[in-house]
């Protein structure tokens, strides 16, 4: 016969079967996701768990690409559950519904979840004072949390919160619990050392790379040479002659040989023989620039995204008029980390864990693959080593699934540098087109026009809305290139191109580039034009603060400044770059980035996050680049896609936050979109000379 449980009774249930108390996301029915637990009361989506000896799990819901989230998330439920930090157990949690959205993109894991898990560490810790103010027979208000204990405070009685678990898990769940006062935070907002630092730097297995299962073989995959070609006739013969390679399968447009290890797999597919037939047109990086170029020079085929006032008549007033080309190249992702996953499927059920970004998008594309149910899909991951938007698509483990499938054995396919360079959803390819109309002191117009590979660009800097002629168009270029979503997708490029056209506009009319901003600014927010998509105070105030913290205003000998700042994800972010000439080339002095992204949860992991962002910035707008010749990548591996190296970096990078009361917003991506224009401004500021392509270092001789 099934049993139903109200909440209560689940709770109950919980507390019997281990003498503890377990708190889980769906029974405070915060997430519209969330399902009624009607089955295992110790299923993997609990948040918090307290045991009867004392000890504490608290989980992690969002996968962990090096953000920092399974530090800070359930740093957030243990502030609002009074325990003590260093004592607590966290965990990454599996893929369950019951934890809503568990995605890692868009800089939202913290943002969406920062009230919801408030709320579930002080339904916990409510429960808690409820039990011991029962255990007692006192008023609830003379009891009080702390450090992982209830005292009775006219008394200065104490239980620990492993002594009050099972009477705790019969109490009733508060339905709005309190939630603390942010004056009185101990964790939120101070530098909390991430969980699994020990772990990384003493070489620990934490990564899918790591992942070693019973009769499991390792698979390397062939894939198309190039984009436009289809698998033809596969000769296997000497990769089965290969010591250790048990099979060979093949699936869909690519070949897998599975074997004891992975240099076996891999010397096992070097030995295949495999013909691959041209099936579309094999592009060229050349041709897509080209043809960006004569559209651009043409009235854009689609209606303006925006288009305030009238750019035309504006120009005829102009007495001077910009107009330039900015050119961005396809780029990788190059996470540290190469891709794999695990996959065991057999008996219509399926078990996978690997390094995803996008858990249920894998499993919902795994059951469409192999017509399995979604329910008989188990799937986690592990701490991942790098995303980037990579690891948002979900060829890697539906690869894996449809491997094990073919082979009916449990299987780590493991990709190579060259593998992940060859077979990426690269950054598109970008060009832009900037015209400005200029009286003698002032800006009249703005027409942006852009275009790239796959979807169609699109955005606005701050100047949409303060200004009366403005116009915003985007356009796509049809190609077989696959594209995806790289680290402050849109923004990356938009912001490079927007604000350096900016600095241009400075230079031409002879105005600060700090001050003129601040201008526009506030001409948006006194006698806004249109829609205004972002808080003029909110730029204001970061701008001031990189303008105290770089002394912009005064000038070092030898030392040359460059400006930018750009809005994303929620967050406002300020940056000043300066370089120094040391035997005529440039080199990164400093930079300070200022920052306004709500509460800062963990300020450790926040400084690293904008750091790590500053020099991802700049290391991928100086150096490397995607070029594609008969469909072909050509940069296969770090030594042709140079990324940036110690002795190129900044000397240092100077992080400050605006205090905020607010709510935190995004912070993996934002520091990203402005550095490129500030290094680009900065490096005019020196030379002379004007960047408007990447990588800057082919433009600098």
């Amino acid at each position: 016969m099934a049993k139903s449980y109200s909440r209560r009774n689940f709770l109950k249930v919980s507390a019997l079967s281990g003498g503890g108390m377990l708190i889980s996301f769906n029974l405070l029915q915060l997430s519209a996701g969330a399902q009624p637990a009607d089955s295992e009361p110790f299923a993997p989506n609990a948040y918090i768990k307290i045991s009867a000896d004392g000890s504490i799990v608290l989980m992690a819901p969002n996968p962990e690409i090096g953000q920092g989230v399974k530090t800070s998330l359930p740093l957030i439920i243990a502030e609002e559950l009074e325990v003590n930090w260093q004592t607590i157990q966290v965990e990454l949690a599996p893929l369950h519904s019951a934890m809503g959205r568990q995605t890692a993109g868009g800089s939202g894991s913290v943002r969406g979840r920062y009230t919801e898990l408030r709320t579930i560490g002080a339904t916990a810790r409510e429960m808690l004072v409820a039990a011991a103010a029962q255990t007692w027979s006192v008023p609830v208000t003379e009891c009080a949390a702390a450090n992982g204990e209830v005292t009775h405070t006219p008394t200065g009685k104490k239980l620990s919160y492993g002594a009050l678990a099972a009477t705790a898990a019969t109490m009733p769940v508060p339905a709005k619990p309190a939630l603390k006062d942010p004056t009185t935070f101990k964790l939120i907002g101070t530098r909390i050392t991430d969980v699994d630092a020990k772990k990384i730097v003493t070489g620990q297995p934490l990564f899918g790379i790591d992942t070693r299962k019973e009769g499991m073989l390792f698979a390397m995959v062939s894939r198309p040479p190039a984009y436009g070609k289809t698998l033809g006739k596969v000769d296997d013969t000497a990769a089965l002659k290969v010591q250790g390679v048990k099979k060979v399968v093949q699936i869909e447009n690519a070949v897998a040989v599975l074997a004891t290890s992975t240099w076996a797999a891999k010397k096992g597919r070097d030995a295949l023989v495999v013909q691959w037939n041209d099936k579309e047109k094999l592009e060229n990086t050349a041709a897509h620039f080209d043809s960006f170029k004569k559209l651009l020079d043409k009235p854009s085929a689609t209606p303006p995204a925006r288009n305030d006032g009238n750019v035309e008549a504006a120009a005829q007033q102009a007495v001077k008029v910009l107009d330039v080309y900015y050119e961005m190249p396809a780029l990788s992702h190059g996470q540290m980390e190469p891709l794999n996953f695990y996959a065991n499927v057999q008996n219509d059920k399926a078990a996978l864990y690997g390094p995803t970004q996008v858990p249920a998008s894998v499993r919902s594309e795994v059951a469409k693959k192999l017509g399995i149910a979604e329910a008989d899909i188990t799937i986690a991951s592990p701490r991942q080593g790098g995303g980037f938007g990579r690891k948002l698509m979900t060829d890697n483990g539906v690869e894996a699934a449809l491997i094990s499938a073919a082979a009916k054995c449990p299987v780590q396919v493991q990709w190579t540098r060259e593998d992940d360079m060859q077979n990426d959803f690269y950054r598109p390819a970008e060009m832009w087109r900037y015209r400005a109309a200029l009286s003698a002191t002032e800006l009249l117009s703005w027409h942006q026009s852009g275009i790239g590979i796959g979807r169609g660009v699109r955005g606005d800097s701050y100047i949409a809305g303060s200004i009366a002629n403005y116009r915003a168009e985007g356009q796509g270029f049809a190609s077989n290139t696959p594209t995806g979503w790289w680290r402050a997708p849109g923004a990356n490029t938009l912001a490079f191109a927007a604000e350096s056209f900016m600095d241009e506009i400075c230079v031409a009319l002879k105005k600060d580039p700090v001050a003129f901003r601040l201008a526009i600014l506030q001409q948006a927010k006194q006698q806004p034009v249109g829609k205004l998509s972002y808080d003029p105070d909110k730029y204001k105030s970061v701008i001031d603060l990189v303008v105290n913290m770089s002394n912009w205003n005064s000038k070092k000998p030898g030392i040359f400044k460059g400006f930018s700042t750009w809005y994303s994800f929620g967050s406002y972010v300020a940056q000043v770059v300066e370089v120094q000439l040391v035997k005529g080339q440039p080199k990164i002095v400093k930079v300070y980035c200022a920052v306004n992204c709500g509460r800062v949860i963990n300020l450790s992991g926040a400084e690293n996050q904008v750091q790590g962002s500053i020099v991802d910035g700049i290391g991928h707008a100086m150096y490397p680049k995607v070029t594609f010749v008969n469909g072909a990548v050509q940069e296969t591996n770090f030594h042709a896609y140079k990324m940036l190296r110690m002795k190129d970096a900044p000397m240092d990078i100077e992080v400050g936050f605006v205090p905020s009361e607010e709510p935190p917003t995004g912070l993996g991506e934002p520091a990203l979109p402005p550095i490129a224009a500030a290094l680009a401004n900065a490096l005019f500021a020196a030379t002379g000379k004007r960047i408007r392509k990447m990588p800057f270092a082919e433009q600098m001789g």
